[in-house]
Formats: C-alpha cells, structure tokens, sequence
C-alpha cells in the first residue's frame, strides 16, 4: 500500500468557457501530479467541481435577464466536456448545488459558530442607491489602494494579490449601475481570522517544501495582520444561513467554495458505497493534500482555508499548495473570462489533439513566473519538438521493426556497452522524473524525458540500423531492440503529460491494461513479441502564422 494523496483543485465558476490559463494554472498541473501518483502505486482522491454561487454566477445572470441556475445549467456541461476531452481525471466533479454540499458547509459554518470563532458584527457595505441593494464585493470594482490597479474587484486586487474590503476601493463603482456606491452598515457573520496569525505563522514556517513565492506571500499577509472578514452577505444565492433572522442572508462564496474540497470527499465516499470512507483523506496525519490554484487564489488555501480547518479540528491542513503564475494572453496580459481575453480550450481542442495542447501548456507551464500562451509557438513546439524528439523517435523504431522484421520485436543477442548505457540511463530517468512530479516540477520532468529522448536518437543515429540491417542483421537487430525498450520507458515517463498517445503507444508495444496500473517502472517489450498495430503518435501543425513568423 502506498502513501495516501489528496488533490484538491480549484473550483471554476461556472459562468462561462474556461481558458488555456485556467486549464494551464490549475488543472492540467492537477491531472500530471495524479496519474504520476496513480502510477507510483499511490492511492489517490482528485476532486473539484463547478462554483455555482459566485458573484460572476449572478452578475452573468444579471447581465443576460436570466436566473443563475440557467448560466450554471448551460457552462456546467462545458466544463464536464472540457475535462472529458483534455484528459483530466477527476475522481469526482460535482457542483455547489448539492444537497450533500450545502449540508457540509452548514455543518462546518456552525461548529465554527460553536467554537466561538463566528461572530456576530455590523460590516460596512457597499450600496448600490440606482439598484437599492448591497453590493457583494465582486459587484463592485475600482482602483487599488496599494497597487494603484483601476480594475480591482471589491474582495481582491489580480495585479497584486491583495486581499481587499470593496469599501477600501478609490472611487469604487457598481458594476450593476455603474454610480458610486454608499457606505451602509448591515450585520454579518465574522469569521475570527485574526485568532489563527500566531499559529498559522508557525505552520507557514514549517512548510519548508513550499513554492517559495507562496510561502513569502502568505508570510507578508500574515506579518500585515490577518484580519476579520464577514462570511456572509446581503444576497439571495447560495447557501442559506442556518440561523433564525439571516433569511435573506446567504454564506459568502469564498467561505463556501473551499469547503467544496471536503464536501467533495463525502460524495465521493457515498458514492463509493461507504459513507466514511472520506474520513482517512482527511482525518489520518498520513494523508497529504495538495491544492492545485493559480496565484489569485493562494491567499483563500494558506491562510483562509486553514484557519476554518483549525478552528474546526480534527481535520487535516494542507500538505502543500502549489500555486501557479499566470498564463497571459497578448502583450502581457492576464486570461480573463470576464474581459473576454483568452484562448478557449475548447475551440484548441477543436484545433488540436489533446496531447499537443497539453505539450505546449507543461512546456509553458508558469510555476515561477508569468508565462504567455502563443498558437504559432504552440505549432512550433508541436512540429519541432514534440514530434522531432519524441514522436518521430517512436515511429521511426515501430517501422523498422515492422519492415525488417516482420513486426515481431527482434532478439538483441549480448548487449554491448553502448546499448547497456542507453537503458541504465532510461532506468535513472525514473528516480529523477519521480522527484520532480511529486515536488510539482512538471517542466523539469518533461525536460528530463525530453533529454532521455535525444540519447536514444542519438544512440539510433550513430548505430543506423536501417544501413546495419544490409550488411549486419545481428547489430540492427540489437539497435532496434534497445531503442525499442527505451521508447517503452519513455512511454511511461510521459504518460502523466501524454495521456493519450502514450495509452496508445503502450498497446501497440503489446503491454497488457493500461500505463497507469503497469506502474512506475520501465516495462520490457521482449524478443519475440508481435507489436500491435498504429500509425503515427502526433499530427503536424500547420498555421498561417507559424509559416509567416
């Protein structure tokens, strides 16, 4: 039995398309950390699901004349469809509709009230006199206090990170109306942030793994002062208050979406026909969980999330949260639903296979810094390295054995040192592309599969068996089987990124099941064995602007 691995992944609204910044920032990074764990023998629980109670759910709604569950009942399926198409793995992906989660965060939201770490307050609102209603934060926009950022939002500054109060914004204005909200005292339900700085500091300090951006950001907020922040908040939809006298009340979308993590779990143990199953992911010290977010959102799963958890007890922290940077659309600027800059994943997958979206995404993949999405460079990538370092070197072995050797994998006889090395190297390959998937360096462990690629081309380009099988059948066939059980490595050590290909791949070898349940190893693919059928891994890509660039 192996470790225990919990991955949480960043809820999406479910308010319109998701972008390639998105699927690069949170999801993709989720689904490699997962498979590689499945592989490595772990036993693990990915979880996410649609947010349908944000504020973008109702401005949406608000926007078209329409009720929220109808923007949720259209973008939901979206998402479904995204993540069928791109290969990512949830074990569960469920919504914030559900009884099942609407129960969790009542239940988490009073035994909060019960430990004394809610509290009753008058808050300062932000109120709309065109609309006569309270603004929730993300109703609001203006200029950052810190930043200078014109286009803050009420809750936080997506420039700086900074957690905001909308009534700190400069020359704030209602994204209903578009007038200057008034500031109106209304009462709330606190959550008492600031009884967890000492402790969470400690925690923090610990987390010596940690992404180093996350670790200081989260230290910087916390040496400012965690403030108290209300959880609930003058609106219609979401989960109600389970308190007499908050009926036109609802629980804040921050406080209830990251409970979705462990609500998550619950369905997924009803599901799996034992109700308390869900308690070793989140009861056992042995269990580590990993929050896969984009830098947006570090703030809500190092100090926020944590904080509820404690105050909670009983339940575990997070072992890590590896926050990405941005994936920026043009001339550095972020991917945005809401501004309509982005590259859908969609339409790419309508562009392109899976596995060349999911290429180019780890190959750009912004884990220490902003990263920027190109279509002419995702050809490129696609065409030159892709196919010319790892596709071709697949193909090209598959056919030889197929033309020179009727397709039966050939006997290599006594390898000699060159090939021994070729194959110790794909076997070390394994020890450092393991420490870079579960120390979420996906980059790098592409690059070491990519560098082990090269060697075995180069190893077939200085033995050159389609010359050596005229005139040494016994060196060709030594070459290709060699090649061949690289390939076969490699089909592995890819398989986290390449899902598809790599699935295909390793039925074409003749390996029984499937890449994942084979496990972390190099599998042999031995003389004598017949090679199944298929055709080339990748397809080309060919785009007016890579031609024109």
């Amino acid at each position: 039995m192996g470790e225990r691995i919990f991955v949480g992944v960043a809820w999406p609204y479910a308010n319109y398309l998701l972008h390639a910044g998105q699927a690069a920032g949170a999801y993709l990074p989720a689904d490699i950390f997962a498979r590689y764990h499945r592989m490595a023998g772990n036993d693990v629980l990915m979880v996410s699901g649609s947010d349908c109670h944000g504020t973008p759910i109702t401005v949406a709604a608000g926007e078209e004349g329409v009720a929220p569950r109808d923007i949720v009942d259209r973008y939901h399926p979206k998402m479904l469809e995204c993540w069928e198409r791109f290969g990512i793995s949830f074990d569960l992906y469920t919504t914030t509709l559900t009884e099942n989660h609407r129960e969790t965060v009542q239940a988490v939201f009073t035994r909060l009230l019960e430990q004394g770490f809610l509290y009753r307050g008058a808050q300062d609102q932000l109120y709309d006199p065109e609309a006569g209603r309270f603004l929730p934060d993300r109703y609001v926009e203006g200029t950052c206090p810190r930043c200078g950022y014109v286009e803050a939002r009420g809750d936080q500054c997506d420039s700086c990170g900074a957690q905001l109060d909308a009534v700190d914004l400069i020359e704030p204005r209602s994204r209903l109306s578009g007038a200057a909200p008034e500031v109106r005292a209304s009462e709330h339900f606190l959550l008492r942030l600031s009884a967890f700085g000492d402790e969470l500091g400690a925690w923090v300090r610990k987390q010596a793994h940690w992404r180093r951006n996350v670790a200081n950001f989260t230290l910087g907020v916390i040496e400012e002062g965690l403030k108290d922040r209300a959880i609930t908040r003058d609106i219609d939809w979401g989960v109600p208050v389970p308190v007499a006298g908050y009926e036109d009340k609802r629980i804040y979308v921050w406080f209830d979406a990251v409970i979705g993590y462990l609500s998550a779990a619950r369905e997924w143990a009803a599901r799996e026909g034992d109700p308390d199953a869900w308690r070793a992911w989140w009861e056992d010290g042995g269990t580590q969980a990993f929050y896969f977010i984009g830098k947006d959102n570090i703030v809500f799963h190092t100090l926020i999330w944590p904080a509820m958890l404690l105050g909670h007890g009983g339940l575990n922290l997070p072992h890590d949260v590896p926050a990405n940077q941005y994936v920026n659309f043009a001339a550095g600027q972020k991917q945005s639903k809401s501004k309509g800059t982005a590259t859908w994943l969609l339409d790419l997958l309508d562009a392109h296979d899976a596995d060349a979206v999911r290429f180019y995404l780890t190959h750009i993949m912004p884990e220490t810094s902003d990263s920027e999405f190109r279509e002419e460079e995702l050809a490129r990538v696609n065409n030159e390295v892709l196919i010319a370092t790892w596709g071709n070197l697949a193909n090209r072995v598959l056919a030889m054995i197929r033309r020179d050797f009727g397709g039966v994998v050939p006997d290599p006889g006594a390898p000699c040192a060159e090939s021994e090395a070729l194959l110790a190297a794909v076997r070390a390959g394994f020890e450092r592309c393991a420490a870079d998937y579960a120390a979420c360096r996906f980059r790098a462990a592409l690059r070491e599969a990519l560098s082990l690629a090269q060697a075995a081309n180069r190893y077939l380009d200085g033995r050159a068996p389609w010359k050596a099988v005229k005139e040494d059948r016994a060196h060709a066939a030594e070459t290709l089987h060699t090649a061949l059980q690289a390939i076969s490595g490699l089909c592995a050590l890819l398989h986290p990124v390449l899902p598809f290909s790599t699935a295909r791949l390793h039925a074409t070898l003749g390996h029984a099941g499937d890449p994942e349940s084979a496990g972390w190893r190099p599998l042999e693919a031995p003389a004598g064995r017949a090679l199944g059928e298929g055709g080339a891994l990748y397809r080309k890509i060919d785009l007016p602007e890579a031609a024109s660039a």
